[in-house]
């Protein structure tokens, strides 16, 4: 599911932490080389800032031990020296005598005067570079690639140049830590696609709580052969399975056949449908299922539709008649996930009548899934649930964490 959009998307995430670790070795060749400058810079700074005499005095410190074992043989000569020479030299020694220390058979690094500026001077910068920064020039070429894959993973181009803004503004010049590379790229990737599916939900199953003297109402929309009367069949299975009473009814008197499979699925599932002759007409027949509904405390109406063409105007003006008549509490429009870029289209044309919530179809056999992001984008309406296959048991309430978390897996 998605194959070709999850492909896409996970090798521009590769390559851009390609590029940030590429970045992460040049960042490194540039700290050597400034900490060996400052290593000269600032040994010789503190040379000439601090006295000559402070510079011996620390050298004398460190040689101490090795002044030390030759105090027995200044007491020898103590006779041949003068006397106040002498007791200085032994007040000197006493101050500055310090405890024994067992001998260690490890060789210990004596520290002289400049290594320890280096080390003063190299552990602070060392420390500091700890993050990264991507330019203009390392990211847009990657992004450019990507937005392009989009394109042909059924995403509409003003959605993929949304996502590529998106990412752009998360990557460039930022400061990255090191190690936390991948994460910053797929938590961008993931910002950029909730916020285009971020639309405010429908619950089904609210509607019914809030209207209790009356039926919801929902009418399908959609395509020829899209699987809209499929797809309100699962839907039906799907209240009755939250206990909810359900009844169709078939305005769908155009296409032949079209009553005969609603009734059906109606069967299988356990609901009656309400129907007229072909050729009937379709306002008519929603308005007698409401009636019935109220009449005897059904809980849904789901009314079928003719599939038709977004560019047919007769259809397209027979669905407005339908809208005005009824006033159905929902309009969901089913649209074939595999349909590609059209589905823009089509989502365009049926909102003239005004569509509420979506439904896609043949999700399971879809290797892109751009039109799902697009439609999403171009209507700002929310979808309801997606079709995996032929049974009423594949059919789900659409997750837009679940579905971005499975094109960036």
């Amino acid at each position: 599911m998605f194959k070709f959009l999850k492909e896409k998307i996970s090798k521009a995430i590769k390559s851009i932490s390609e590029k940030l670790e590429k970045k992460e070795e040049e960042v490194k060749e540039v700290t050597e080389e400034k900490i060996e400058e400052q290593k000269m810079e600032t040994a010789v700074q503190e040379a000439i800032e601090q006295p000559v005499i402070e510079h011996v005095e620390e050298e004398i410190v460190e040689e101490r031990e090795e002044v030390k074992p030759q105090i027995p043989i200044v007491k020898k000569v103590e006779e041949e020296i003068e006397k106040p020479v002498v007791e200085r030299i032994e007040e000197k020694f006493e101050k500055e005598k310090v405890v024994a220390v067992p001998k260690v058979e490890e060789k210990v690094e004596k520290k002289g005067f400049f290594r320890k500026i280096v080390e003063k001077v190299v552990k602070p910068v060392v420390k500091k570079v700890t993050v990264k920064k991507l330019s203009e020039q390392d990211v847009m070429p990657i992004l450019d690639e990507m937005a392009d894959g989009m394109i042909e993973a059924d995403v509409a181009y003003d959605v993929a140049e949304k996502i590529k803004g998106d990412l752009a503004k998360s990557l460039i010049d930022q400061e990255i830590k090191r190690g936390t590379e991948k994460e910053v790229i797929i938590s961008a990737l993931q910002n950029s696609l909730l916020e285009i599916l971020h639309v405010p939900g429908i619950d089904l199953i609210q509607m019914a709580k809030q209207k209790t003297d009356e039926p919801v109402v929902i009418l399908f929309l959609g395509f020829n052969g899209g699987g809209k009367t499929t797809s309100l069949a699962k839907v039906g299975n799907w209240l009755k399975e939250k206990g909810y009473s359900v009844i169709f009814a078939a305005a769908d008197t155009f296409r032949a056949a079209a009553e005969e499979q609603l009734e059906e699925h109606a069967k299988r599932i356990g609901v009656k449908v309400i129907k007229h002759k072909y050729g009937a007409d379709p306002a008519a027949v929603i308005f007698d299922a409401t009636e019935h509904a109220k009449a005897n405390g059904i809980n849904f109406v789901l009314a079928d539709s003719a599939g038709r063409a977004h560019t047919n105007k007769n259809l397209m003006d027979q669905m407005e008649k339908i809208v005005r008549v009824n006033k159905p509490d929902l309009k969901l429009l089913v649209i074939d996930s595999l349909t590609g870029n059209d589905a823009v289209m089509q989502a365009r044309m049926f909102n003239e009548v005004g569509v509420d919530g979506l439904i896609f179809t043949k999700v399971d056999v879809n290797e892109k899934g751009g039109a799902i992001l697009s439609v999403t984008h171009e209507l700002k309406k929310p979808i309801l649930f997606l079709g995996l296959g032929q049974t009423y048991a594949d059919f789900k309430r659409f997750d837009a964490r679940e579905f971005v978390a499975l094109l960036l897996s």
